[in-house]
């Protein structure tokens, strides 16, 4: 992925102004990878990049700094095993020219020992996660941005496609996820998750793809992502191995009514749990809301999860720009499950589904 800190340091620095924001310190994670392109080795040596109004730059273990150079531009200030890193982390904060008793964001997916190290050495008024400054920005996904998701989406339909191809009388689980694997792979991408549910296992909506043979009349779930070009995808689909039966087709369109009816739900302006509550309350009437045991979506971007967190309590207004998914389901111990997920991005207009693969039953004739 290509991009200019520039761009995302000057948005940055804007987002801390308007919340009040001192000094941004990231540890080794996407956030850091969004802001730098940087995505160092993470051990117990500390890195971190530090942005304030002043100063942007990287204390850098001296052992990685001319791996991490190919990537940045943005100043080190390196540090050798035999010295530890406080005096470069001590020059580090003197460049960042901060006010006395700055209000300092935390990355919150930072060891432990690192944001000490910060907190520890800068006497601060207050301290808080990213969520309004650095993750307020990554929710609201830019057109290069959306067209990396979209060619990784596209990539998943294929391999969604490739999946269900494969079924047969007697191949398993992990037979058909290899064949998924092997397409993400030969086209460029690194699969993050592969889950294959055939029968009653598809009643498990994190179920571990095993040895399962598949039989007639079985109904199945795939539910499968990779990273292409540093975006990831995540899409479900539910079908069938032979002639559907009635209460298959029932719980299906049930479900694939919620998705359509949270679609709907999703503008500029509503809040996260009004999406849940159109695909949930359709659930419900529908006589099958005890067996929908999950939030209808979740952000995507970087992460495979991240926010917004599209749930039956999020205040979150929604805003163009952010892109997540709709998955809600219906799942039916020792019977089978039902899941449809579309991941969207979200317009002026509306939600704007990312994959192109119907959402119809995926029948495969046995």
């Amino acid at each position: 992925m290509s991009f200019s800190n520039e761009k995302r340091i000057a948005a940055l620095r804007a987002q801390m102004v308007a919340t009040g924001t001192d000094l941004v310190v990231l540890g080794p994670s996407t956030h850091m990878v969004y802001m730098s392109g940087v995505d160092p080795h993470g051990d117990e040596r500390a890195v971190m990049l530090l942005i304030s109004q002043k100063h942007a730059g990287f204390l850098m273990p001296a052992l990685n700094a001319d791996s991490a150079r190919n990537k940045t531009d943005l100043p080190f200030a390196t540090w050798a095993d035999a010295e530890g890193p406080l005096a470069a982390f001590n020059t580090l904060i003197k460049a960042c020219e901060l006010p006395a008793n700055p209000v300092i964001a935390i990355d919150e997916t930072m060891r432990a020992d690192f944001a000490l190290l910060v907190l520890d050495n800068v006497p601060h008024k207050a301290r808080k996660f990213t969520n309004d400054t650095v993750g307020h920005l990554r929710a609201h996904k830019d057109e290069q941005e959306y067209d990396l998701l979209k060619a990784s989406a596209l990539l998943n339909d294929a391999a969604m496609q490739a999946g269900y191809d494969a079924l047969k009388v007697g191949v398993t689980e992990l037979e058909v996820a290899t064949i998924i694997r092997d397409h993400f792979r030969a086209n460029g991408a690194q699969p993050i998750f592969v889950s294959v549910c055939f029968g009653e296992n598809g009643a498990y909506p994190h179920h571990h793809t095993g040895a399962t043979k598949l039989q007639n009349g079985d109904a199945v779930m795939i539910d499968i992502g990779a990273r292409l070009n540093g975006y990831p995808s995540d899409m479900t689909r539910s079908g069938f191995f032979g002639e559907p039966t009635e209460k298959f087709t029932q719980v299906f369109n049930i479900v694939n009514e919620a998705v359509a009816k949270a679609l709907a739900a999703a503008k500029p302006g509503v809040k996260a749990c009004e999406v849940d509550r159109a695909a949930r309350d359709h659930i419900t009437q529908a006589g099958f809301g005890e067996y929908f045991l999950h939030r209808t979506g979740h952000g995507l971007g970087l992460d495979v999860h991240e926010p917004p967190y599209i749930t039956g309590t999020s205040d979150v207004v929604l805003e163009e720009g952010m892109v997540f998914s709709i998955e809600p389901g219906i799942y039916l111990a020792k019977e089978f499950g039902v899941r449809q997920e579309e991941i969207v991005i979200m317009r002026s207009s509306g939600a704007e589904v990312l994959s192109d693969m119907p959402r119809g039953i995926v029948v495969k004739k046995a």
